[in-house]
């Protein structure tokens, strides 16, 4: 069900892109938000976008790759969030949120950083504070 939120495109001056390469790319712009980008973040991003969107782990690898591209092109992350808020319904983001909670907290630690991107990732996928701090308890 969850997935199915995440399977047609949205619209992009630059390039269409997906909903599922928007939410790879903001996994991978969370993971290297510290300037740390470990094999334990990218092998959670693997493991999340699996579970999310129901692929394989080969599947998986090449979504993150597509996604580390078009984070590297990504001048801002307006153009992911957009791309997510207009394919998933409110309800769903939550789950979004929490996706990256996991992300973030995949090598132990936490830094300002990161905390300061997943204030602005919630607040431009419209959801609360509150509502962020119960997905980062969940994940």
């Amino acid at each position: 069900m969850f997935a199915s939120l995440f399977s047609s495109k949205s619209s992009d001056k630059a390039r269409d892109i997906t909903a599922p390469e928007a939410m790879a790319a903001l996994m991978v712009r969370i993971a290297k938000s510290d300037d740390e980008y470990s094999a334990t973040e990218i092998a959670r991003i693997d493991a999340v976008l699996g579970l999310l969107y129901q692929l394989t782990a080969d599947q998986a690898d090449d979504l993150r790759q597509t996604a580390e591209a078009l984070e590297a092109e990504a001048p801002d992350t307006v153009r992911f969030t957009r791309a997510i808020k207009e394919e998933v319904p409110y309800e769903e983001r939550f789950n979004v949120v929490r996706a990256l909670w996991q992300v973030v907290l995949a090598d132990g630690a936490r830094d300002a950083e990161e905390d300061a991107l997943m204030r602005l990732l919630a607040s431009l996928l419209g959801v609360n504070d509150r509502d962020s701090a119960i997905a980062r308890k969940q994940a």
